[in-house]
């Protein structure tokens, strides 16, 4: 019997990558307190890379808690600014705030999938971005927040790289995939070697 594969979390763009790459999976959206874990870390001193894996750890050990025999996959996404962690912005004055932030300078966006099976990890994966911002002008930063604010306001960093936020960068050094907030090819190779997924 093939067995059932859970994605612990109820990203569109994740279900997304997951379907397009024909693998077949429940959704089952973990309920963690993110602000609090994340907050509890970060006093603690804990690199953003460790925070972006535990948040991922504790949406697939909730999960996989209740639905022992499946394999369940955990996922979460921070974005490193200086080793501060930007969150996704509650108003469009924090868009704002934000991208002005970045703009002009690199930040890091860390996507780190952990998958659970009868309540243990079995594995993990940080995977890395490195994305360039121009020096846009106020006056289009202001207009692209306006524009595109529905949107953004689901996204660290108030923007998204298959949509108009592309413009707002120069350069990119890592896997698209880690942008949209998935380490997917690693993922898959790991379904793959498991004989989870043909290939």
């Amino acid at each position: 019997m093939v067995q059932q594969i859970i994605l612990a979390s109820g990203s569109e763009i994740r279900q997304t990558l997951l379907r397009n790459a024909n693998v077949a999976f429940d959704v089952v959206v973990a309920r963690v307190d993110e602000d609090m874990i994340r907050s509890a870390l970060e006093a603690e001193q804990a690199s953003p890379r460790d925070i972006a894996d535990a948040l991922a750890e504790q949406k697939a050990r909730k999960i996989s808690l209740k639905h022992p025999s499946a394999i369940v996959i955990g996922c979460d996404q921070v974005l490193d600014f200086k080793n501060e962690i930007f969150s996704k912005p509650n108003t469009p004055e924090d868009a704002i705030s934000q991208l002005k932030n970045l703009r002009g300078g690199r930040h890091s966006l860390l996507s780190a999938a952990v998958v659970y099976e009868n309540g243990e990890p079995k594995w993990r994966h940080v995977g890395q971005v490195r994305l360039y911002m121009h020096a846009f002008s106020d006056d289009y930063l202001k207009d692209y927040v306006e524009r595109n604010w529905d949107s953004i306001r689901h996204s660290v960093g108030s923007y998204k790289l298959e949509e108009e936020g592309v413009r707002l960068f120069s350069r990119i050094d890592g896997d698209y995939f880690n942008v949209l907030g998935l380490p997917l090819l690693e993922l898959l190779s790991y379904l793959r070697l498991r004989g989870d997924i043909a290939g």
